[in-house]
């Protein structure tokens, strides 16, 4: 099993699927987790293998856009076995992908491996800071949902329905989910990412309501 090979197979791969997706989980979103997760990889010891497939692959068969609300990786199996890859990876890649997503806080994302934690690290990275802000703010115009509402107070979600389906606005989603990462990433090396990222963002929403805010 030639692992480059393989690897570069499938960045050709993905890049052909995601290539200008306009919601924040475009290609580019794959190539930074892509970096971030062999960074974080590379501190952490983990299987570098596992680690780069998991990261390219981790958005193919996102639940987000899908009308079911579970994870199908029917699209990102028959990849994987195309390519000839043992089982025992097949089965690793799969069972991270499929519990890795935030899912608004309503499911268990547990990572029970040092690869799906270094991935789940890395695709929880790119969704803070200055990349996060821009990303939420796409993601929000993609499902025609307001910037603002101050009516409108962040979420306690109890299913993953509502995580889909009530009407809500962008900023609310800094309270549902990116303040809550920081404390939530696996790994020592991507804690130490996260803690700029996560200031940067309470810089950010303090910004943009004294612009929201303003008066003469």
């Amino acid at each position: 099993m030639n692992k480059e090979l393989i690897i570069e197979k499938t960045k050709i791969f993905v890049k052909d699927k995601l290539y200008g997706e306009g919601s924040g989980h475009d290609w580019f979103h794959i190539e930074r987790v892509y970096n971030l997760a062999t960074y974080i990889c590379e501190k952490e010891n983990g299987d570098e293998f596992i680690v780069k497939m998991t990261a390219l692959l981790h958005d193919i068969d996102d639940w987000k856009f899908k009308k079911e609300n579970n994870t199908d990786t029917t699209v990102t199996e028959n990849f994987l076995k195309s390519m000839n890859i043992d089982e025992k990876y097949i089965n690793i890649i799969l069972n991270i992908i499929k519990t890795m997503s935030f899912k608004g806080g309503v499911v268990d994302s547990t990572q029970h491996t040092l690869e799906g934690k270094i991935v789940q690290d890395a695709d929880r990275l790119d969704a803070i800071g200055a990349i996060g802000i821009a990303r939420t703010f796409a993601y929000g115009g993609s499902k025609n949902r307001l910037i603002y509402n101050p009516n409108i107070k962040p979420i306690e979600y109890t299913s993953l329905d509502d995580v889909k389906n009530k009407d809500n606005h962008t900023v609310n989603h800094f309270y549902e989910k990116l303040f809550k990462l920081k404390n939530l990433m696996n790994t020592d090396t991507a804690k130490h990412i996260a803690l700029e990222r996560h200031r940067f963002m309470e810089l950010f929403l303090e910004e943009f309501y004294y612009e929201w805010n303003f008066h003469k």
